[in-house]
């Protein structure tokens, strides 16, 4: 066995040249970006790939009831393992490094560690969580809230995707429904390194983010019913228009949002009519609201305020409402030691970090609930994400994922 040094490094080539065969996994045509949902065909093909090459390593692979899937490099010492990773499922337009990059530098410190013939003091552990972006199914990061036990995994099988079929359908269908127990026993801590998806590290010039927590998250599905008639015949004051009522509310989310002042955001993302057409006033408008904010007082008073407007605006128009909860994740805040060791480990590397929050939504706020927990952000290129444009350098993944190497090693010493 040969001791961890300071100054081991991963080898940046292998890790870009499989982030880049993970990427050619349904590609985005005339782009570098890749469209993988969870639990389609596509996904099976990426799940497949990855685990490939933890086989290569010769780790101890394990599949949970949602399709998590850990590999795990043996310790000195059973136990616990301290765990890194994220996701490989992405939004239909996504890019290459939004969730793959936490797993894929995870197999890349794992691999550095094997080459090297170093043996951590405690096990090392990389996983990728099923859905985390919930795209197909909500609510996101699903299968980290059944790993650490947030909902059963009964009422996660029966969740309906947009492609009408169910999360335990797709599981056995594509081959991903294992055997490992939920919720599963805690890791011994959790970090995972993710791209910013924002523009701020670029902005002001900083190679590292230590992440402080993530701010809450409320999506919410409404849907408005009117009276369809005709665009030309029906004077206005006589409509029952829920598309009215849509736009209203698309209006004020902005606005509260603005009022409200950062960290607070709000988006209406989607927006349906039924029917779809130019010359009649809809019957149905079905319209998702997102907001979020650091602040839990904060974000219970956003959510207040638009529901009351909601209400107001239909009552108005004379339109019905009904809701229904897509997710609802309180402010996070992760563990101060964890938090310190990134900083500390990006200074040591001669790297300029910031401590910040996150306003993106990360398996690791799942994995806070039942173990110390953290994260390490690298730069996005003009703030780009969940785009195929989405870019972070080969400078900046390598500065992060040499990070990643040194906090995992130094949470499993002795």
């Amino acid at each position: 066995m040969t001791s961890f040094t300071p100054d081991l490094r991963i080898d940046i080539e292998r890790l870009l040249d499989r982030l880049a065969a993970l990427a050619e996994i349904s590609p985005i045509e005339g782009t570098e970006g890749c469209s993988r949902l969870a639990l389609t065909d596509d996904d099976k093909a990426g799940r497949d790939l990855v685990v490939s090459w933890m086989r290569d390593l010769d780790l101890d692979i394990s599949v949970d009831g949602i399709g998590n899937v850990v590999a795990t490099l043996a310790g000195e010492i059973d136990g616990a393992a301290v765990m890194c990773g994220s996701h490989i499922d992405t939004v239909p337009t996504g890019g290459r490094y939004d969730g793959n990059l936490g797993v894929l530098a995870g197999i890349e410190v794992i691999e550095t560690l094997r080459t090297a013939g170093v043996i951590p003091h405690r096990p090392i552990a990389v996983g990728f969580f099923t859905d985390e972006e919930g795209a197909r199914f909500q609510p996101d990061m699903l299968g980290s809230l059944v790993y650490v036990g947030g909902m059963a995994l009964e009422e996660a099988h029966d969740i309906t995707g947009i492609r009408g079929r169910t999360v335990g359908e797709e599981l056995v269908r594509i081959g991903y429904l294992g055997a490992a127990p939920l919720p599963a026993s805690p890791p011994a801590a959790y970090v995972e390194l993710h791209i910013e998806q924002g523009p701020v590290l670029e902005t002001e010039g900083f190679t590292i983010g230590a992440l402080t927590g993530v701010q809450g998250i409320s999506w919410t599905e409404v849907t408005l019913t009117g009276q369809s008639n005709h665009a030309g015949t029906t004077p206005m004051s006589l409509r029952h228009d829920p598309g009215l009522v849509a736009f209203r509310t698309a209006a004020f989310v902005r606005e509260l949002a603005l009022g409200l002042g950062p960290p607070q955001v709000g988006t209406v993302g989607r927006i349906e009519l039924d029917p779809n057409l130019v010359n009649v006033v809809a019957a149905t408008a079905t319209f998702t609201i997102d907001v979020r904010n650091t602040d839990n007082k904060v974000l219970l008073e956003a959510e207040r305020r638009i529901a009351q407007f909601i209400e107001q605006a239909a009552a108005e128009e004379g339109v019905t409402v009904s809701r229904r909860v897509l997710a609802r994740f309180d402010p996070v805040d992760f563990d101060p030691a964890v938090i310190d060791r990134v900083e500390g480990a990006a200074q040591s590397l001669g790297l300029s970090v910031k401590r910040m929050p996150s306003g993106a939504g990360h398996d690791a706020q799942m994995l806070a609930r039942v173990c110390p927990a953290a994260m390490i952000f690298v730069p996005s290129h003009d703030g780009v994400s969940h785009n195929p444009a989405e870019y972070t350098s080969p400078a900046d993944i390598e500065a992060g994922a040499n990070v990643l190497l040194r906090v995992l090693m130094e949470l499993a010493a002795r």
